[in-house]
């Protein structure tokens, strides 16, 4: 018998990698804020989930200040879609 998981990514295991993944795959970039109230996390949390999707190049983040206010915007990258889609594909083999 093959290895049905053998294809998943263990990067997305996590519910809150799997969620920041979901949410850029439908928007272009999402701020910190944004995905800390979407995912229901708390910012060392978040940050240390960005942070492992980041040095695996799935994702960019782009700093900036809004009025006197830092601004971190969070994008997926081609290699973190093609990954993700790959992920997905193999959950769904798995669920088949």
């Amino acid at each position: 018998m093959k290895n049905i998981i053998a294809n998943l990514n263990k990067a997305f295991e996590s519910r809150i990698r799997l969620g920041i993944m979901s949410v850029l795959m439908v928007n272009d970039t999402v701020d910190f804020n944004t995905l800390k109230e979407l995912l229901d996390a708390t910012d060392g949390n978040l940050a240390s989930h960005l942070k492992a999707l980041e040095s695996l190049d799935y994702i960019i983040s782009t700093k900036q200040f809004i009025g006197r206010k830092p601004n971190t915007q969070y994008a997926i990258t081609a290699l973190g879609k093609e990954r993700f889609v790959e992920h997905l594909n193999a959950l769904e083999e798995f669920l088949k």
